[in-house]
């Protein structure tokens, strides 16, 4: 992927919870940002709180399919990252979050259907989301950083890997056609 990777990535994920809730008598409308800038009439807050680095891809070659005669183009010196994202329900104008429970309902039994966002939107790779624990402490901790804003039932997932790749693969070497091996005394030249 790009340098956009985390970018497309964040919208691809946004479409995706549009998609699961739409149709279900749920507006569809999903703000991308931290709670406390939300205005009422968002059904769902797509929030990452965090990007950290991939510790089990760290050190690997970033492969990518190809349509060329190679076959696939190497990147080697990618950087693989896990978003860590907070799918909260909104803001809404009434009183109490039922309505919005039912969003949330609909985002988990979607993701949990179908985890992988593929193809264009996040530059023809798989990028798999998955439930990610959220202890209490975790969640205080995410909260707090929002004094003005009132907690909101949620939940987490982390999508993985997301690849931010150079500019331009490195060049490859020619591949060697010929080998030969020269033994004997060398002369010596002066």
């Amino acid at each position: 992927m790009s340098a956009e990777a985390i970018y497309n990535v964040t919208i691809a994920l946004r479409d995706r919870l549009k998609a699961a809730v739409t149709g279900h008598g749920i507006s569809g409308n999903v703000f991308v940002g931290p709670p406390n800038e939300v205005s009422s009439g968002a059904d769902l807050i797509l929030f990452l709180y965090r990007v950290c680095p991939s510790a089990t891809l760290r050190n690997r070659e970033h492969r990518v399919a190809s349509t060329g005669p190679k076959g696939s183009v190497v990147y080697r010196n990618s950087l693989p990252f896990d978003l860590y994202f907070l799918i909260t329900v909104g803001a809404t104008p009434a009183p109490g979050e039922e309505p919005l429970l039912r969003a949330l309902g609909y985002v988990i039994q979607a993701l949990q259907l179908d985890p992988n966002l593929v193809g264009t939107p996040v530059g023809q790779e798989t990028v798999r989301v998955t439930l990610e624990p959220l202890p209490t402490e975790e969640s205080s901790r995410i909260w707090a950083l929002f004094p003005t804003a009132n907690y909101r039932t949620s939940v987490a997932y982390v999508a993985s890997p997301v690849w931010v790749d150079p500019p331009q693969p490195e060049i490859e070497a020619a591949p060697v056609t010929t080998d030969s091996l020269n033994a004997g005394a060398l002369e010596a030249t002066q």
